[in-house]
């Protein structure tokens, strides 16, 4: 998919990977960027001008709903959806530190939200050119680590829906692409790791794999990962326990 003059949606689109690709994209493409953060949101206008913006809690459904009519509004076709945003928590239950109330508030963002937008501005992506559904997913979606055990099941679970999408819409003109992540440097990971990507590294070759229609697009270590999970899945499980 050539990515240029298109109408694309992305979440969280205010800091780390998804900042890099409204960076990247908004010149050429008339973009919607649905975050929750009202500062950054008006930052991002105005760094980018041209963009538009709609703030949302991504884990209240009726803020997702309201987001969905308002992107229905701004583009009469949808060409990209990007579900973008996603949250972790860290502590495992056996912490004192674990808070019931996140096990909602993540499997909604990191899971419900991705089903929902997919639902409600699916008929906006149907259309006579070329469109395509964009999951952003981790390396913790094909292995999971010992902590944030609700985060890589929120992942592995987008995994599976975006198979299963695929086959749904086989006969239609929209395609389901998945980015599969490694470490990347943003706020979420850090203190951890050294060998991080670059927000820009991560968002340049995620870009490349929707240009080339890759649909598990493994990027950096994942596609190693990968390799692991099939062929040794004993040292994968290994390896990412304590990643």
């Amino acid at each position: 998919m050539n990515l240029k003059r298109r109408n694309i949606v992305i979440t969280g689109g205010t800091a780390g990977i998804g900042l890099e690709l409204v960076r990247q994209m908004q010149q050429e493409n008339d973009l919607l960027v649905i975050a929750s953060n009202e500062e950054r949101l008006e930052h991002l206008t105005r760094a980018f001008p041209r963009i538009m913006t709609c703030r949302a809690d991504l884990a209240q459904l009726s803020e997702v709903e309201a987001a969905a009519a308002a992107a229905r509004r701004y583009f009469d076709r949808i060409d990209v959806l990007i579900n973008n945003a996603a949250i972790q928590y860290t502590p495992t239950f056996v912490e004192e530190s674990f808070d019931y109330a996140s096990i909602e508030r993540e499997v909604t963002v990191n899971f419900t939200t991705v089903c929902a937008l997919t639902s409600l501005l699916l008929p906006a992506l149907i259309h006579d050119g070329e469109a395509a559904i964009v999951n952003v997913n981790s390396g913790l979606g094909l292995m999971p680590k010992k902590n944030s055990a609700v985060y890589c099941a929120t992942k592995a679970a987008v995994n599976v829906f975006s198979q299963s999408l695929r086959h749904q819409l086989e006969d239609t003109n929209v395609r389901v692409l998945q980015a599969f992540m490694p470490l990347v440097d943003t706020a979420m990971t850090t203190g951890r790791g050294n060998d991080r990507l670059s927000p820009a590294q991560a968002a340049n070759a995620m870009l490349r794999g929707i240009a080339l229609g890759i649909e598990d697009n493994d990027i950096g270590e994942i596609r190693l990962l990968r390799s692991l999970v099939r062929f040794a899945p004993g040292i994968a499980r290994k390896i990412m326990k304590a990643a």
